[in-house]
């Protein structure tokens, strides 16, 4: 399997960092990882990392149904103490109800096949938005000054 990725780096806002990543559906996710959290505090990659490798996961499998024909773009966008993570997958259907419901509602029944994945981003990010007429996740997380990275000016 050939993979690639595409980086695209836009203008930066206010000093801040911000890109779009470009990739085929894959389960191979580490070096993307890598790039999406270059920008974040080495003491909170760990959560984060889990937190945007579920929600990368959930593109390529739920949305894209591994269909290495179709891609999965993540939007970055860092200002003053908000770190943003919009993650876009190719999807044919529409999110279903039940899919939209669970967003709503903390950790599911037991007896639940899925809804796991909202619960986890929900604990790891401070806003989790599914839009999915636009088949589009936004992931935020605040990050006090003091929490940044020491080579960050922002």
């Amino acid at each position: 399997m050939v993979f690639s990725v595409m980086a695209l780096p836009l203008p930066p806002t206010s000093g801040r960092g911000q890109g779009t990543i470009s990739f085929a559906s894959t389960l191979y996710l580490c070096p993307i990882l890598d790039l999406l959290l270059s920008e974040i505090p080495p003491d909170l990659e760990p959560e984060i990392r889990l937190g945007l490798q579920e929600a990368l996961v959930n593109a390529a499998t739920h949305g894209n149904q591994l269909d290495t024909q179709k891609t999965i773009a993540v939007r970055f966008r860092a200002s003053k103490d908000l770190y943003w993570w919009t993650i876009c997958d190719q999807g044919s259907e529409p999110c279903g109800q039940c899919c939209c419901e669970r967003i709503n509602h903390d950790l599911p029944e037991d007896s639940s096949e899925g809804g796991r994945g909202f619960y986890i981003l929900r604990q790891i990010f401070d806003r989790v938005e599914w839009y999915p007429h636009q088949r589009e996740l936004h992931l935020g997380k605040c990050i006090p000054k003091l929490r940044r990275r020491a080579d960050d000016p922002g």
